[in-house]
């Protein structure tokens, strides 16, 4: 079976996703929508796609099967459900939602629907990610009774000209984008890797000090002046999960952005900027080796002219020892691959799960677990570090 899916958002990763989709063999036609038409126009001709579509409006009223959301990150709620009850399984593009309302929302679409809706959270497929779910079903671990997971980007090291590329003239109006609102990277890896979920979290917020007018109160859209934030999950199991979403910190996170630690009471696993380790009662064990990508594409091509030098490498990473290539299609070889390997399985994941009629991993409901708590998290900062429940929406109905 094929489909046909249109792509909304043509920017700096819409463009790439665009051409992963045009290749896979699940995948008959591929159309693009901008609120810029030229990046719209520039993307068919650079990937040999099946055209452009004037609007979001019409994209829905066509007869393409599916749609890929790569839209501000604040937008994706709303847009989500109305593709949703046009009829259009979705891909969307982290995070799922800014608000429990939205997420309730998508769920009852997807629910209502029945269609396919997949998140597309890189960390799932993160090679620390991959290793410490392998590690956790084999009994290695012993009971996980802590994790950590962060994201930690420096606003210095590329974030500037992607708000600017992305923001127009406001653009800090938008970059003060919180980061507990953009959760699902260090969350994602957490829970991906270990059956548990958040049910209440204390956060404390670090205002900015810069004064440069980012993360400044009376600027942002969305009234926050925290650049820095740390939570304290509490996981339904009773153990812990801490998370980090730092974006003013000395720390190379062009070298990797998003890192992890799992406690158990028999193994645990650690992670820096280059190295990682497996300890167990007698000994650790160096295991950096199994975490490194390979470049998938350098980091001048042509296609990254409009991505700063400091955020190429999220573009360009690809495949780890850890991971599972050979479950790609062959099509992929050689493509384009970025955030740790992990553009190639989202794509794969969610046509296979259009194509079979199946849930995805990061389906509507485990979306929900990774990306509510940080919008909780988030308030629990605005009432300084006040301890918050968190919802479950609980798992996928059998035989969705």
């Amino acid at each position: 079976m094929t489909f046909s899916i249109g792509i909304v958002g043509a920017g700096q990763f819409g463009g790439q996703f665009a051409h992963l989709f045009n290749l896979h063999p699940g995948v008959k036609e591929v159309y693009v929508v901008d609120e810029r038409p030229e990046r719209a126009a520039e993307a068919t001709e650079r990937y040999h796609l099946a055209g452009t579509m004037p609007d979001f409006e019409a994209l829905l009223a066509s007869d393409v099967d599916a749609v890929a959301i790569f839209t501000q990150r604040w937008t994706h709620g709303p847009l989500v459900q109305q593709a949703l009850r046009a009829g259009k399984h979705v891909y969307s593009a982290v995070p799922m939602a800014v608000s429990e309302e939205e997420i309730a929302g998508i769920i009852d679409a997807v629910r209502d629907t029945g269609l396919v809706y997949m998140m597309g959270e890189t960390s799932y497929y993160n090679p620390a990610t991959v290793y410490a779910r392998e590690q956790h079903a084999a009994g290695k671990f012993g009971r996980i009774f802590y994790a950590e997971g962060d994201y930690v980007h420096d606003m210095d090291l590329g974030f500037y000209d992607a708000y600017q590329y992305s923001g127009g003239d406001r653009w800090k109006e938008t970059a003060s984008y919180p980061p507990m609102l953009y959760p699902t990277h260090a969350i994602g890896g957490v829970l991906g890797a270990i059956p548990a979920h958040a049910v209440s979290v204390s956060c404390v917020g670090v205002r900015d000090d810069r004064n440069d007018g980012v993360f400044d109160k009376d600027v942002s859209m969305f009234g926050n002046d925290f650049s820095n934030a740390t939570a304290l999950f509490e996981l339904n199991d009773g153990g812990a999960m801490r998370t980090n979403e730092m974006r003013r910190v000395g720390y190379p996170s062009h070298i990797r952005e998003s890192r992890f630690r799992f406690f158990g009471t028999e193994a645990s696993f650690e992670q820096l900027a280059k190295v990682t380790v497996w300890q167990d009662k007698q000994n650790v064990h160096d295991i950096s080796e199994k975490m490194e990508t390979r470049p998938s594409i350098p980091l001048d091509d042509p296609s990254l002219a409009n991505v700063a030098p400091e955020l190429r490498d999220a573009f360009v990473s690809g495949l780890a020892p850890v991971h599972d290539a050979g479950r790609l299609p062959e099509e992929f070889r050689g493509a384009p691959n970025g955030h740790e390997g992990s553009h190639h399985f989202l794509v794969d994941d969610f046509v296979t799960a259009v194509n079979e009629g199946s849930l995805p991993p990061v389906n509507a409901w485990v979306a929900a677990r990774y990306t509510l708590p940080g919008i909780v998290a988030h308030e629990s900062a605005r009432q300084n570090g006040a301890r918050l429940p968190i919802r479950d929406f609980g798992d996928a109905p059998a035989g969705s």
